[in-house]
Order: C-alpha cells, then structure tokens, then sequence
C-alpha cells in the first residue's frame, strides 16, 4: 500500500486513546501513516519517531480537513467525547471523496436498541449516516463503553475506599457492555491494512457483559481485598465527577448508566451479544476485563493506607 493512511485523534486522549494505538499498529506493520494530531507535542512527537507524517489538523476546519486527506485512500475517523462530533463528521464526509478516498473506519458506538440511549448516541447514528450517504467506503465500529472508561471512573474510590459509587441500580444486576479500546484498534488496524474491503460495512464489538456485581467481584479477586459496590443517585455522581468530565461527556455518560440500569436488558440481549467479531476480524482473543484489571493494577493502589 503506496498512500498513506489517515489516522484522526492520532496523539490519543486520556482515556480509549483508539487513534494512537491504531496509528501505532499500522506502523508497526511497515504501512505509512498521516498522523492528525490536535496539538504537536511529545504524544506527536513519539509518533514521529516511529515514522509517522505529523500533521497539525482541526476536524472542525474545512480547509485543513481537506488538505489533510490529499492522496488519502483510506482513513480512521474518531472524534472525542465533546461537542462537534456530527460538524466534524460532515466536514470529513464532504472532503473525503474529493480525494477519491474508499474506505472511512468510523469509531462509533452501539446502535442495537430501537431508542438512542444517550444524545452522544444519537449524533453517532445520525454521523453514521452521514458517512454513508458520502459513499466514502465507511465502516463503522459500534462499540460500547471501553474498559478505560470504567478504570477512570473507579480508579480513585476504589484506591481509596475499596467502593465503587456508581448509579448502575440497586442491585448490582444490570448488564454493562464492554469492550478494551485495545481491541477495537486492533480491529481497525486490521481493516485499513488488509488488500480488500471488508464484506460488512458494521461491526459490533462488544467484548464482554458482565453484570455490575460481576465487575464488583472481578476487581476484587484481582486486587485480592474486598470491593465494594455502592449505588447511587444520578445527582451526587454529577456532583462527583463535573470538575474532571465536559459537559457533553457528563451527559452521555449519565443517561448511558440510566439506560443500562433500566433497560430490563440481560446478557446475549440486542446489542449486549458478543459475536466473536473481534476474534474473526483480528484472530485474537478479545482482552476479558479481568486482564484488563491486571494489566493495571497500579491505578488502583493510589493513596490507600498501606499499599
């Protein structure tokens, strides 16, 4: 593959950082890889020495959008959890077959149920759609929370206090699709760099299901003390976390954990299935989420007495 590849969010974020990884697959893989970056420093800079193209770029410029798919025949879109996502997904669209682009891998979120469960969600099915009236080659990953996400949301009260506070439900029954952000760049990796174009034009990507209590007790066994799960209100979560989450991410996030907790939803349900796409896709097994735990047992140690 002569063109380089595009890959969008390519310095990665705090959490699923999907962009760098996969911009880090690619290259390992001996492919040429433009790198959008939102600011250039030592995440871009890492890039550059890996061999990465570096560029500057703002997915809500359209002059910029459009000079950084020049020569782009095949592209990896993400946009973080902000505002902007269906702006930055039409200005994308709209450029991309001036440059004969083929293929968009679009990072996405699962759209198995018939309501939207987050407004986040809903731009996302609304952006999907955007993509494929473009006739841009897109194909769309559907994931669902990533295990990060849960790591950071959890990581200081369970260092702290061995508690989880969460609005999951009462009874700790509620069924939280995952998936590792790992995986899914590996999926998309696995995409932009085969010979031919996928057959399917979406994938779900759900690695694993488990239940609020099992989560509870997996993290448990890993860290090997007790862990506790606490329900609580949607109001004293906001409280919690509105100095440390946006406001568009603090939103999507509660009215997630408001569907989940009362969707009636169970395991091997609607879009909670896993359909062994990740394994077909990548022929490894998809990281489980007590391997996740183990990989990063550190950030659950923290400040609490005795570690």
């Amino acid at each position: 593959m002569s063109q380089p590849i595009l890959v969008t969010g390519a310095a990665g974020g705090r959490q699923g950082s999907t962009g760098n990884r996969v911009a880090k697959l690619l290259l390992e893989r001996g492919l040429k890889v433009r790198a959008l970056v939102h600011h250039v420093d030592n995440r871009s800079e890492s890039l550059r020495k890996f061999g990465a193209e570096v560029i500057p770029d703002d997915l809500l410029d359209p002059d910029r959008v459009r000079k950084a798919l020049q020569g782009i025949k095949r592209a990896y879109f993400t946009y973080p959890v902000d505002d902007g996502l269906l702006e930055a997904t039409a200005i994308f669209a709209i450029a991309a077959p001036g440059s004969s682009t083929e293929m968009v891998v679009n990072m996405s979120q699962l759209q198995n149920t018939s309501v939207a469960p987050s407004f986040r969600n809903l731009q996302h099915r609304l952006a999907d759609q955007i993509f494929d009236w473009a006739q841009v080659g897109a194909v769309h990953l559907n994931a669902p929370p990533f295990f990060e996400n849960v790591r950071a949301l959890i990581a200081k009260t369970v260092s702290d206090q061995n508690t989880i506070f969460l609005p999951w439900g009462g009874d700790g029954n509620a069924v939280i699709p995952l998936v590792a952000a790992e995986d899914c760049a590996r999926v998309a990796a696995a995409l932009l760099s085969a010979p031919d174009a996928p057959d399917q034009k979406r994938y779900e990507l759900v690695g694993e299901t488990p239940t609020v209590n099992e989560i509870t007790s997996v993290l448990s066994a890993v860290l090997n003390r007790p862990i506790r799960y606490v329900d609580i209100p949607d109001e004293r979560w906001v409280q919690a976390v509105q100095d440390r989450i946006n406001r568009h991410a603090l939103e999507h996030l509660s009215s997630l954990w408001r569907f989940f907790r009362t969707s009636g939803i169970r395991k091997g349900e609607s879009g909670f299935a896993i359909n062994g796409a990740i394994e077909r896709l990548t022929g490894v097994t998809p990281q489980t989420l007590e391997q996740f735990f183990r990989l990063n047992l550190e950030s659950f140690v923290g400040s609490r007495p005795g570690a």
